[in-house]
């Protein structure tokens, strides 16, 4: 019997929502915009038709000095090389969440060892840094290696070429958000495919990449520049393009 009262129950209350003209559930979440056309490059690691072309192979427009300036290193051959006691350059423009193309390579004359062989960096928001170096049959500390985020945490896997060799990082980065107070909310995440391999899987960053000192978030805008790093080796760079996320 409370079985049968049960059911008769349910029944009238299906049998009243369906005369009070209540609806089937609609698809969730609800239907969007259809997402803009984005036209690839012929290759991957050509520019799409969205991004900014940061280097072009033949000049350093989009860049300046770190220290006030125009940017004054060496541009031939297609590349833009470092140019010791030059300084660092950072773009005109400035980004928040990003996806980076950047080719780089160390010299092939192989001089020094562990960090002293050829050192540079990408750093994402001036702050934030990729290590460059040629990790090719070269120790040193784990998590200074290339495609480290410096100082917090080693590559997945050790994916360099020879030296003189080109390689490239694809970077997905998002920037930290910070509170009305200055406090981080929400810490900076970076993945890195170094040579078409996954080494950083969606990482949370600590902080800014000291390398002396442990990491901390200062408060800062929402968008900064992308900054290359001159540690006194003639590292080159090439196809360097980005996108806004």
């Amino acid at each position: 019997m409370v079985a049968r009262a049960y059911c008769g129950l349910l029944g009238l209350v299906i049998a009243s929502t369906v005369a009070a003209g209540a609806q089937e559930p609609g698809p969730f979440p609800p239907p969007k915009a259809e997402p803009p056309i984005v036209t690839p490059g012929r290759r991957d690691a050509d520019p799409p038709s969205d991004a900014i072309v940061l280097f072009n192979g033949r000049d350093l427009g989009h860049w300046r000095s770190a220290n006030g300036g125009p940017a004054a290193w060496t541009v031939k051959d297609g590349y833009a090389e470092v140019t010791a006691g030059a300084g660092d350059i950072v773009t005109s423009e400035k980004f928040g969440d990003v996806q980076l193309h950047i080719e780089w390579a160390t010299p092939a004359a192989v001089k020094g060892e562990g960090q002293e062989r050829g050192n540079s960096g990408v750093f994402l928001m001036e702050r934030y840094e990729v290590q460059v170096l040629d990790s090719y049959e070269n120790k040193t500390y784990y998590h200074g290696q290339a495609g480290s985020v410096y100082k917090q945490y080693a590559p997945l896997v050790n994916a360099s070429r020879k030296p003189g060799e080109w390689q490239a990082y694809d970077i997905v980065f998002h920037a930290p958000r910070f509170d009305e107070q200055g406090k981080v909310i929400d810490r900076a995440r970076v993945t890195v495919f170094h040579n078409g391999v996954l080494i950083q899987n969606n990482v949370e960053i600590y902080g800014l990449t000291y390398n002396d000192r442990p990491a901390l978030y200062i408060a800062h805008d929402p968008q900064a520049s992308l900054r290359l790093q001159d540690h006194g080796n003639p590292v080159r760079y090439r196809n360097i393009w980005i996108r806004r996320l």
